[in-house]
C-alpha cells in the first residue's frame, strides 16, 4: 500500500520510529515522508504509524 504525508505534519518522527521501512524524516525540509510502500511484512506497522500520527498527516495514496 502506498502512502502519503500531507502538510499537517508536526515533525514528530513517529511514523519514522514506527515503521521505518516506510517512513523516514527529510533532511532538507525535517518533515516526514512516505519514501516505500508497504509490503505483507510492513503492513501492519505502516497502519499503525498512520493510526497514532498525533496530527493526522498520513493519508493513504
Amino acid at each position: 500500500m502506498k502512502y502519503k504525508v500531507n502538510d499537517t505534519c508536526i515533525a514528530c518522527g513517529m511514523c519514522a520510529g514506527t515503521c521505518p521501512e516506510v517512513f523516514r524524516m527529510n533532511d532538507d525540509t525535517g518533515m516526514a515522508e512516505a519514501y516505500a510502500e508497504s509490503t505483507d511484512a510492513t503492513n501492519d506497522a505502516a497502519q499503525e504509524a498512520m493510526n497514532t500520527c498525533p496530527a493526522g498527516a498520513i493519508e493513504e495514496a
